[in-house]
């Protein structure tokens, strides 16, 4: 119960980006000619919503959920230490007042290696989604 107020001020703001995202991403397939073929050939709307238009609007949002990581990745060293929780955003902010240069080294170290790997899972991610991006 103590973590629903430190979570819901991490995901709210990423949440709002991310359905922006979405639907400024889906209004512009939609309109796109070959969805109004797949229409035209009877296939359902469901199908053409779901299969069809959201795999190709799903790229860019894939790109801002990546980067909302980083965010998050940010605002967790600011909500931990608010909320007064521990993890590795207090341990930094308790390492840098203390002067404990090779504990904020490697807390930033972590934390570089973490946006890193969430990162090459986006472009890992890429392919999936979309066949043709495929390196």
């Amino acid at each position: 119960m103590h973590l629903v107020l430190p979570a819901v001020v991490l995901g709210t703001g990423g949440a709002a980006v991310i359905a922006r995202m979405t639907r400024s991403s889906m209004l512009e397939v939609i309109r796109q000619d070959y969805l109004r073929t797949l229409r035209a050939n009877g296939v359902s709307e469901r199908i053409v919503i779901y299969r069809h238009a959201l795999r190709n609007a799903l790229n860019p949002v894939i790109t801002v959920i990546g980067l909302q990581f980083g965010f998050l990745l940010g605002g967790a060293v600011i909500v931990e230490s608010v909320f007064a929780l521990p993890g590795v955003g207090s341990l930094m902010i308790n390492a840098i007042f203390n002067r404990d240069y090779p504990v904020v080294q490697g807390g930033m170290l972590l934390i570089a290696v973490v946006f890193v790997l969430v990162n090459l899972m986006t472009d890992l991610l890429y392919g999936l989604v979309n066949p043709r991006i495929r390196y």
